[in-house]
């Protein structure tokens, strides 16, 4: 694995073509998100997909989500009407999922059992600027990375991830790091599946 620093607000473009190329090659990377730290991999990228569902300890319908770098992109991988496309302007780029109906198209590996699919548009310059690079959104999955003065712990499961990955893209301690709140939008209904670092409140306004 190769450790690279980035700046979180201002990453270095040389670094991100990197990592950008790790992915296009069928890699993954740990990279910094508004949330927590994720590891992702190119959503056309079977091997890798696989590979990632294993070491995440998931099985095909437990899905991870995608990050987008906007509302267009998602658009053409999950159904958002125009109700939904003012709520999704409410809450990206920023801290959550929101679980959507899939279009015909994606992957089966990427659903649940519901043909539903997670979207993310992080408020993360990184992944912005991956996404952008890649030209097509990441499968992604949060990793825990627990860092002390020196660097980071090395516990049992961070291993695991920097074992597998091909680069991670170290921000350091991420400011309020906190899991995502993940939504579920169906039929114009919002459930709250998990809150997070997200207000569920933004959602109801």
């Amino acid at each position: 694995m190769i450790h690279q620093d980035i700046h979180f607000d201002t990453p270095h473009t040389r670094t991100i073509h990197s990592a950008v190329e790790a992915l296009e090659k069928g890699g993954s990377i740990i990279y910094p998100t508004d949330t927590v730290y994720g590891i992702g991999c190119s959503i056309y990228r079977k091997s890798a997909i696989e590979r990632l569902y294993k070491i995440k300890g998931k099985s095909k319908f437990d899905p991870m989500s995608l990050i987008c770098n906007s509302i267009q992109q998602a658009a053409e991988y999950a159904q958002i009407s125009n109700t939904v496309f003012r709520i999704l302007k409410r809450c990206f780029p920023g801290p959550y999922t929101v679980v959507l109906p899939a279009k015909h198209g994606i992957a089966k590996l990427m659903l649940s059992r519901q043909k539903e699919i997670g979207i993310r548009i992080p408020d993360s310059p990184v992944c912005q600027m991956l996404v952008e690079g890649l030209g097509h959104p990441l499968l992604n999955t949060s990793v825990n990375v627990f860092f002390d003065e020196d660097w980071f712990d090395e516990g049992e499961d961070t291993e695991k991830f920097l074992d597998f990955a091909e680069i991670f893209l170290d921000a350091g301690p991420l400011p309020e790091s906190r899991e995502s709140t993940v939504v579920k939008i169906h039929d114009h209904e919002i459930e709250i599946l998990r809150e997070g670092k997200g207000d569920p409140e933004v959602l109801f306004y």
